[in-house]
């Protein structure tokens, strides 16, 4: 069982950015065993000037993952998310990405958050149901 989560980060290392003016989302794809670094999506377009249509982009593009990781988040771009299926989780500029990681994959191994069980619990729901369905024309 693997699971996405991005982080709103400009140097790849630390969560050091806002959601909405986020300049780049680095997204690690998580398993019991492993994390490893999937995609780095880079924003030109960054300034928060109320325009909410920019934060369709982003949700968007973090639309499989379970989590975000970021040291803001607005009411709006919180809505969003969520209705996405995805937690936004603040926390303090500086969070070094590895240490989330790491408690992350402690969390999966034995006791994930409601919102991680939710989103596993969702997958593997939908892996089931693919894998039992059979399709006859």
């Amino acid at each position: 069982m693997t699971v996405k989560i991005a982080f709103a980060t400009s140097d790849r290392r630390a969560v050091n950015q806002h959601f909405g003016a986020a300049e780049a989302f680095a997204v690690y794809e998580l398993s019991e065993s492993e994390t490893r670094l999937i995609e780095v999506a880079e924003f030109i377009e960054t300034a928060m000037d109320g325009h909410e249509g920019k934060l369709a982009a982003k949700v968007d593009l973090l639309g499989d993952c379970a989590a975000v990781y970021c040291n803001a988040v607005g009411a709006s771009a919180i809505q969003q998310l969520l209705a996405k299926g995805i937690q936004p989780m603040r926390v303090d500029e500086g969070a070094l990405i590895d240490e989330l990681l790491c408690g992350l994959q402690k969390n999966l191994a034995s006791d994930p958050p409601v919102w991680l069980a939710k989103h596993l619990k969702k997958q593997s729901s939908a892996g089931r149901f693919a894998e039992d369905e059979e399709w006859q024309e």
